[in-house]
C-alpha cells in the first residue's frame, strides 16, 4: 500500500473571517501515515450549520475555515496499516475525524459525546488540540481509517452525502428511543432533518405524522411517507391530536413554544430535541409533570451507529432529497438556504472546483 511521505496540496472554498463570503482557498493536509486514507471527495452536502459556523454565530470559530462535513468520495490510497478500504472503494466522512479513543463514550461506540472532545470535521481540531480541522469543501481530505465510513454502492453518492448528517442525525434518536410498527411519531418541521426523518421513521414502520406550520407542504410531507400532517398554527388539529403520540422528533431551528409540542405527549412520550434555536426558549414543566413526559436532545451518532444507518439506508433504497450545485454556486445557497429556498439539501459536486466560476 502506497504511504505519501509529503504533505497534500488541497484546492478548496473558504471563509476568511465570519463576515467574508467563502472564495477559493489552497492549503496542504498532512501526509498520509500508517493508519490514514486519502479521498479524492466527490460530494459534498450543505449543512445549515455550515452557516453558522463560518458566519460565526455559535462562537468560537477557527479561521480560515473550510466547512463541510457531509463528504462522499472515493479511496485514492491508504497507509500501510489500513486493513478496510483499499484504492477505488466509495467512502464517506461525516461529522467527526477523530476522539479521544479510550473514555467511556468512545468504548462505547459513542464518539459524538467523547469526554475529551471529538475532532470534528472541520472548525475544530486535531486530537493533539493545535492543529485545525479543515472540511469537505475541498478536492481531498486525509482521515484516520477508523473515521472512515463505507458507503453502498447501490445508492446514488450525491444523495447519499446528507446521510452524514441530516441521516445520523435523525436516525440516532429514532433507533435509541426503538421506535418502530406499533407507535404514532412525529416529526416537527420539515426541512434537511425533518425530510429525513420522515424517510427513516416510515421505514421503521411507525404511524408517521409531519408537523409543520406550513399547510403547503402536505403533498411533500405524503410523498416522502408520512401517513398524516398536521399544521402546527392549528389549533384544532393540535387539539384533536392531543395526548396521541408516543414519540416526537423536534427538528425546529426557530423559536417556538415547546408546549405546543409537550401536549401532544401521551403519558411517558419523549420528544427528542435535534434542532437548536437561535436563543434559549421557555418551558413549563407542569404539562410534563402532569403525564410523566419527556425531553431529551440527541447528538449526531458515533462511527458504528453511522455504519449501522448507511447499511440500513442502502438495503432500504433510502437517500436524501438533494439539488446538486458547483462549488462557485455556495453563497448563494447559503442564501437561498436561509430564505428556506432547497427541497431538501444542497450537495457540491467537488467536480466544479477544476472549473472557472462567477
Amino acid at each position: 500500500m502506497p504511504q505519501t511521505e509529503t504533505r497534500i496540496k488541497v484546492q478548496g472554498f473558504a471563509a476568511m473571517d465570519s463576515k467574508a463570503p467563502l472564495a477559493p482557498f489552497s492549503f496542504e493536509r498532512r501526509a498520509v501515515q500508517e493508519k490514514d486514507v486519502l479521498i479524492d471527495i466527490l460530494y459534498c452536502g450543505v449543512c445549515h450549520s455550515d452557516i453558522h459556523q463560518a458566519r460565526d454565530e455559535w462562537g468560537g470559530g477557527v479561521f480560515p475555515m473550510v466547512p463541510g462535513h457531509e463528504i462522499v468520495g472515493r479511496v485514492l490510497e491508504t497507509g500501510s496499516q489500513v486493513t478496510r478500504y483499499k484504492a477505488g472503494d466509495l467512502v464517506g466522512v461525516g461529522c467527526l475525524v477523530d476522539s479521544c479513543r479510550v473514555c467511556d463514550s468512545c468504548g462505547k461506540g459513542l464518539e459524538q459525546y467523547c469526554q475529551q472532545g471529538f475532532s470534528a470535521t472541520y472548525n475544530g481540531f486535531e486530537q493533539d488540540k493545535t492543529t485545525p480541522t479543515y472540511g469537505g469543501y475541498s478536492d481531498k481530505i486525509v482521515v484516520t481509517e477508523d473515521f472512515v465510513l463505507k458507503i453502498p454502492e447501490n445508492l446514488e453518492p450525491a444523495a447519499v452525502a446528507p446521510l452524514l448528517c441530516a441521516g445520523i442525525t435523525t436516525y440516532s434518536p429514532l433507533r435509541h428511543w426503538k421506535v418502530g410498527k406499533g407507535q404514532k411519531v412525529g416529526i416537527i418541521g420539515l426541512g434537511g432533518l425533518g425530510h429525513m426523518g420522515v424517510k427513516l421513521a416510515h421505514a421503521f414502520g411507525a404511524y408517521t405524522v409531519v408537523i409543520t406550520s406550513s399547510p403547503g407542504k402536505k403533498d411533500a410531507a405524503l410523498r416522502l411517507g408520512a401517513d398524516e400532517i398536521i399544521v402546527s398554527r392549528n389549533a384544532e388539529e393540535l387539539e384533536a391530536h392531543a395526548e396521541s403520540f408516543d414519540f416526537l422528533l423536534n427538528t425546529v431551528s426557530a423559536a417556538y413554544d415547546p408546549t405546543l409540542y409537550v401536549n401532544l405527549l401521551k403519558q411517558d412520550g419523549t420528544m427528542v430535541v435535534v434542532g437548536v434555536p437561535d436563543a434559549p426558549i421557555g418551558l413549563d414543566l407542569f404539562p410534563l409533570i402532569a403525564r410523566r413526559r419527556n425531553i431529551a436532545g440527541s447528538l449526531i451518532g458515533g462511527i458504528p451507529e453511522t455504519q449501522e444507518m448507511l447499511d440500513f439506508c442502502g438495503a432500504k433504497g433510502i437517500t436524501a432529497d438533494v439539488e446538486i450545485i458547483p462549488i462557485q454556486k455556495i453563497n448563494e445557497a447559503y442564501e437561498r438556504m436561509i430564505r428556506g429556498d432547497v427541497r431538501y439539501r444542497f450537495v457540491i459536486d467537488l467536480k466544479s472546483l477544476s472549473v472557472k466560476g462567477d
